[in-house]
């Protein structure tokens, strides 16, 4: 390859990785700013903790089922277009919620002392589900982008990159709701929707004139034929018939047993990553009898630790000793964070319990990042949304396990201990999983090549 098509390429990988990090970054201004205005909600419209939390229970769900649904549909059509659309509407929806108890004049939304009637309940709520669904139609455009411009040997370090906006976009957002609460007082609650959603809408315009669906539509080659033999600009390919691509797709991810081994094993690792980062407070409070604050300084440096070197972390190293095999990272990650929650567990010290709890955070941020670039690379561009929906929806159904049952064991007879060995027995089982493909190919390529070859002879 030439080196002024080198020269640009690169310009549009890189120009493409960051504005998908600036997008994705903010869809977590309009989603992780509810937790932050729970407590002003509470005070001031009167909502119970058990309202939220089944909405935001039923919000994960709905999110899961998006991711797949958005999955297949980023593989047929315009992913900018599908993403920018995705930002805007869940923007909207945050105004909506701002202004809800504004509307109580058409409904019954407050009653006589300005609290929450059942119907500013659904309504909110309601709107809140409506938001899950919006919020997936983030990752699987940025998934498929990064499928078509990152090439695969360099995909694993670029998409943990990538994936560090989650940390980046959360910790922004709880610091700016934060200090709107703090500056203005509860009675503000609904700054904590009005700024952060007038920030996101930024990026929708960033995201639909930023980046560009495919390299051939800057006359560039495609990433996984960038070179040929003679080290020249491999030819752009043909576009593939609808009958072909669905094709890809049965066999890349509904019929691919290693996409559904995948699936598998980040359902355990979402299991872990969901008790760790959604009870790690509780239990440093609880069991191990840490301040309440400093509580909340521990979980927030398991987000930048573990969020954003976490992943950073294990992207180099399966680029570097592990021959873009990002599976083979996932295994010792796994392994790793089992190990390290297993010594939180039995620890009796806060500072070695601190410790062990922000390494199993380091590391469970590994396989967080790099399961999505597994099901990437093994379903490749030509299925890469589809394949990210498929252990997305699998993923999210673990808040089952890490939500609702460890919550109601943890209120049992049993308490946090039996907790401790469930979460144990995930990691044990998802390391097992993962380890039945470590000796697979990096990617697909090699196996979807062969399928449009001999489709191409049959038709």
């Amino acid at each position: 390859m030439d080196a002024a098509t080198t020269k640009r390429y690169h310009l549009w990988e890189w120009r493409t990785i960051i504005v998908l990090m600036i997008g994705y970054a903010l869809f977590y201004f309009v989603r992780k700013n509810l937790s932050m205005a729970i407590p002003a909600m509470e005070a001031e419209l009167g909502l119970s903790k058990v309202q939220l939390g089944i909405f935001m229970t039923l919000n994960g769900v709905i999110y899961g089922a998006s991711r797949f649904v958005n999955g297949m549909l980023v593989d047929r059509f315009s992913r900018r277009k599908i993403m920018s659309l995705g930002l805007l509407l869940s923007c909207i929806v945050n105004f909506i919620i701002a202004f809800s108890p504004k509307m109580n004049g058409f409904m019954h939304l407050l009653d006589s002392e300005g609290k929450a009637t059942m119907g500013l309940v659904y309504l909110i709520g309601s709107l809140w589900l409506v938001n899950g669904y919006l919020q997936g139609m983030g990752v699987p455009p940025c998934v498929s982008l990064l499928s078509h411009w990152v090439r695969p040997k360099e995909l694993p370090t670029k998409q943990a990159i990538w994936n560090t906006s989650h940390s980046v976009g959360a910790g922004l957002v709880l610091l700016l709701c934060g200090f709107l609460l703090k500056r203005f007082g509860y009675s503000a609650w609904n700054l904590c929707f009005i700024v952060p959603a007038a920030i996101a809408l930024v990026g929708v315009p960033v995201i639909f004139f930023g980046v560009k669906d495919d390299p051939s539509l800057v006359g560039l080659p495609p990433v996984d034929k960038m070179d040929d033999a003679d080290g020249k600009p491999a030819s752009s390919e043909k576009p593939l018939s609808k009958a072909l691509q669905d094709r890809i797709m049965v066999k890349m991810v509904f019929a691919n047993p290693i996409l559904w081994t995948i699936a598998l094993a980040n359902f355990c690792m979402n299991v872990i990553r969901g008790t760790i980062l959604d009870w790690g407070g509780t239990f440093l409070v609880q069991d191990k009898g840490l301040e309440i604050s400093m509580a909340g300084t521990v979980m927030g440096s398991c987000e930048l630790i573990g969020g954003i070197l976490g992943m950073l972390v294990s992207g180099w190293v399966t680029d570097k000793f592990f021959a873009h095999r990002a599976h083979r990272t996932c295994l010792i990650c796994m392994v790793m964070t089992t190990i390290c929650f297993t010594l939180f567990w039995g620890c009796t010290g806060l500072v070695p319990a601190i410790i062990f709890l922000i390494l199993s955070a380091f590391f469970i941020y590994g396989p967080q990042a790099l399961y999505g670039t597994c099901a990437s690379m093994q379903s490749t561009k030509y299925a890469a949304g589809t394949g990210n929906g498929v252990i997305g929806i699998l993923g999210y159904l673990s808040t089952f396990i890490s939500g609702i049952w460890f919550g109601a064991i943890a209120d049992s007879a049993f308490g946090w201990n039996r907790v401790y060995v469930l979460t144990i027995c995930f990691g044990i089982l998802g390391s097992i999983i993962i380890a039945l493909i470590w000796k697979v190919p990096a990617t697909g390529y090699g196996k979807v090549n062969k399928i449009i070859e001999e489709w191409n002879e049959t038709h």
